[in-house]
């Protein structure tokens, strides 16, 4: 089961990683399969996979391929800021384009990963809204020529 630590932080056992793997593989698979798999009945597996969503500590989503359904550019942009980073980072989650966000040390303050229709697009994300937000300094573009892999296999042992 997933319990939390001093720190709140979900404690993932043995079992619930495993259910998590089945998923990981095929979002579909039957709780049947899993319980098979794992050990448990499927009304435990089913248990299981309820708790962990609720906790936050997985989704269960369908996954496309941007460029199938009319998104022509990617990028990730990273983002120097002054002051609070919060902010910032909250009104780019806002935003339908931007897929991630993420605060880092280094030479970005953050980065966000968006997806576009095209380059038009692209640049009135980031020069009308991203470079508009109050504490955004500068940005730098890293447009994506070519994904070349994509996996949501964390945390499970699975590489």
């Amino acid at each position: 089961m997933a319990t939390r630590d001093r720190n709140g932080t979900p404690s993932i056992d043995s079992v619930s990683l495993a259910i998590i793997e089945q998923l990981q593989e095929d979002g579909r698979r039957p709780y049947a399969a899993i319980g098979k798999a794992v050990g448990l009945s499927e009304a435990a597996v089913r248990q299981r996979v309820q708790k962990l969503l609720d906790q936050g500590v997985m989704q269960i989503v369908a996954v496309t391929d941007p460029l199938t359904v009319g998104f022509r550019r990617q990028a990730m942009v990273g983002i120097t800021a002054e002051g609070d980073l919060e902010p910032v980072a909250d009104a780019l989650s806002t935003m339908e384009e931007v897929e991630y966000v993420v605060m880092t040390a280094g030479s970005f303050d953050l980065l966000a990963e968006i997806v576009c229709e095209d380059d038009d697009h692209l640049l009135e994300v980031i020069n009308k809204r991203i470079r508009a937000l109050p504490g955004v300094r500068t940005t730098e573009s890293f447009v994506y020529l070519k994904l070349r892999k994509q996996t949501y296999t964390w945390g499970t042992g699975q590489r």
